[in-house]
């Protein structure tokens, strides 16, 4: 797939940075470097808040470091608790819980992950220069600093924003050896600002790769989340693989990589899984995320150039791969579905009852975001425009879902109760076998779905069961 060229802001200078940050900047924030400087402390917002605005992005968190320990920030504003070892104090307002941590430095990172010690330190420049990227590393002080325009800038960030360029903070090889996850952070970056890697910053992050495997399955997956909600998470996704750190990191994908599929001349699997994430809607992460898992059981089932029964063992193969990444439950079995049944055939010559078996077989609330799937899989072939056979499944199950049609046992006339209390059935799995016959007759033809016809199609049922 070719690179698309990225789009680069224009040159930020210090004073235009300040005043926007001024601008941007909440009430309550003000407030707390405020409180902070009256008590004799340093107080700067820091991080992404400081880059996003000044990339005219929106900002959800406002970060915040202080010279101030931790235990005095605790005691000097109110609603404040101290969260963490690292020298972090969560405080409460109407906006939301600003994180206050103090400047410290950074101390043995034995496990590539998180530090076993930081050292607490009154100088910003230090914390600045602990931190992953320049372009993360840019604080501001607000009006009344020492510097009129508020920027502390010692890591060379506005410059790298101005050139749409994520470059580490001093050597990239001792910042990914202290904690590999900023090696997928970078990767994430690139993708969500849509910026380009420093050249010494991806060869670091290309030789340093296998330190991945020592992150948890939960911080990959907020990163992961993150990365797909990007506008055009390819960028991202191509990174990843390019890097080596796909391979650690989701190998089940690394396995597409060179295996050729019929679809876009020139394109491999990847590239095929790469342009349907891109053609997902950003706004349906599930579907985001059972677009990349969609085709997993390919490289599994390939055989003479085809890929026969690949959603079943893509189904399995999801199910472990959202396990080993801890995502909830609920996420998980939602994408596993989309999975299993992402290669759904249908034909205009299905009758209603088909249509209202496939609702129930896939399930109601998965409709939508399956159909969003197979749109997003069409893309990722490469054909172009709708398919008027999808829009007429889609029109069509609409209507049978505005009809208000009994798909589960929970929509007929009668209940397990019923046939206990009138029939003199036992609960077992001979009730629930006579009322998912019920239900398969329903669904076949929803007129019969009344009490008393409901009734006496059971007591046929069980005529024909025997006792």
């Amino acid at each position: 797939m070719a690179d698309v060229p990225l789009p680069r802001p224009q040159l930020i200078d210090p004073a235009a940075a300040g005043a926007a940050i001024a601008a941007a900047a909440p009430a309550s924030v003000v407030e707390l470097m405020a409180t902070l400087r009256a008590a004799g402390h340093a107080a700067y917002v820091v991080g992404g808040s400081v880059r996003d605005v000044l990339l005219g992005r929106s900002v959800s968190d406002w970060d915040l470091a202080t010279s101030a320990r931790p235990e005095l920030v605790a005691t000097l504003l109110p609603e404040a608790a101290y969260e963490n070892r690292f020298g972090t104090v969560g405080v409460r307002r109407a906006d939301g819980v600003h994180e206050v941590t103090t400047f410290r430095r950074d101390h043995a990172y034995a496990d590539h992950r998180r530090p076993h010690r930081v050292e607490f330190t009154t100088r910003l420049e230090a914390d600045l220069a602990r931190r992953d990227l320049t372009v993360n590393a840019i604080a501001w002080g607000g009006p009344g600093d020492a510097d009129t325009t508020g920027i502390v800038d010692p890591e060379g960030g506005l410059v790298d924003l101005a050139a749409g360029r994520l470059r580490a903070v001093g050597d990239p090889v001792t910042r990914f050896e202290e904690d590999a996850l900023r090696m997928v952070r970078t990767v994430r970056l690139a993708a969500q600002l849509e910026f380009g890697i420093e050249a010494l910053t991806l060869a670091a992050i290309s030789t340093h790769a296998p330190l991945a495997a020592h992150l948890s399955g939960e911080r990959l997956a907020v990163e992961l989340e993150k990365l797909l909600a990007a506008e055009r998470p390819s960028i991202g996704l191509r990174l990843l693989g390019s890097t080596g750190l796909l391979a650690v990191i989701l190998p089940e994908l690394e396995a597409q990589r060179g295996l050729p599929q019929d679809k876009v001349p020139g394109e491999d699997l990847w590239d095929h899984t790469i342009r349907t994430v891109d053609a997902a809607p950003a706004s349906r992460p599930v579907v985001r995320l059972a677009a990349l898992l969609h085709d997993v059981g390919k490289p599994a089932t390939f055989a003479d150039g085809r890929f026969v029964g690949h959603d079943a063992v893509g189904a399995e193969l999801a199910t472990a791969i959202l396990r080993r990444l801890r995502v909830p439950r609920e996420t998980s079995a939602r994408v596993v579905e989309l999975v299993r049944w992402h290669m759904f055939g249908y034909e205009a010559g299905w009758s209603d009852a088909a249509v209202r078996r496939f609702i129930r077989k896939v399930g109601a609330d998965t409709i939508d975001d399956l159909l969003a799937l197979r749109a997003a899989d069409d893309a990722g072939s490469g054909l172009d425009g709708r398919d008027p056979s999808l829009d007429e499944l889609r029109r069509r199950i609409a209507d049978q879902l505005a009809a208000e049609v009994a798909l589960d046992r929970g929509a007929l006339a009668i209940d397990g109760h019923d046939l206990i209390a009138e029939l003199g059935l036992a609960p077992g799995p001979r009730l629930g076998r006579v009322l998912d016959e019920l239900l398969e007759r329903v669904v076949a033809e929803p007129s019969l779905n009344d009490r008393a016809t409901l009734l006496l199609l059971a007591q046929s049922a069980l005529a024909d069961d025997g006792p």
